[in-house]
């Protein structure tokens, strides 16, 4: 199983990916925005159930090439350092639209569902970095690398999808709040971006 101490650091890290306003939640923000905070709440549920589809994904493929290649995993931890690196200068030099809820029309709660499950599924971006993410936090001393994929996967899906249901009821005023404040929106990506080029640089540096 895995150690206390990787595991509060995964769920801190994961803590501040997921109440960090990203993708994921400027989306359910937007839809409980102009839609309503059940359709909110039926968004943020889709991004769960499209992580649970990639955490499976980077389940098997992980713990195959853990088990089965140090050198193709060596080979897989520096794509995923060098892939969370640009993605970190990614965020740090795009703009963000000061106004995330603009150009959103209502819909009903299970088609907000399809999409965003849709929308995350089909995401190569979200793929690549689950891939690129929970090997970090796997020790193969610490036992089954499939059931500690398994349980990072978990508990980010369970602490993404409570932070897209509080944004979702708070969104009215949270939609408010990034409307009239543009340079928060601007600066999340910045903090996004850091974090993001520090995991790939101790992702590099990491031994197997």
């Amino acid at each position: 199983m895995i150690d206390l101490s990787t595991l509060m650091a995964y769920v801190a890290v994961v803590l501040g990916f997921v109440f960090i306003p990203g993708p994921a939640t400027l989306l359910t923000v937007a839809r409980a925005t102009s839609s309503g905070t059940r359709v909110g709440n039926a968004t943020g549920a889709g991004v769960a159930a499209g992580d649970v589809f990639h955490t499976v994904m980077a389940m098997v493929g992980i713990s195959a090439i853990i088990a089965t290649s140090a050198t193709l995993f060596s080979i897989v931890k520096y794509i995923g350092a060098a892939y969370l690196v640009y993605l970190g200068i990614r965020a740090i030099i795009e703009r963000t639209p000061a106004n995330p809820t603009a150009g959103v029309l209502a819909i009903s709660a299970g088609k907000a569902f399809r999409q965003a499950v849709l929308t995350e599924v089909l995401n190569p971006k979200t793929a690549l970095f689950f891939l690129a993410f929970l090997p970090q936090f796997v020790r193969p001393e610490n036992g089954s690398v499939m059931l500690q994929l398994m349980t990072l996967g978990i508990i980010f899906v369970l602490l993404g999808l409570f932070s897209t249901v509080v944004f979702a009821v708070s969104a009215g005023r949270l939609g408010t709040f990034l409307r009239r404040n543009p340079l928060v929106v601007k600066w999340q990506g910045k903090v996004v971006g850091g974090i993001y080029c520090a995991l790939g640089v101790r992702l590099a540096l990491q031994q197997r």
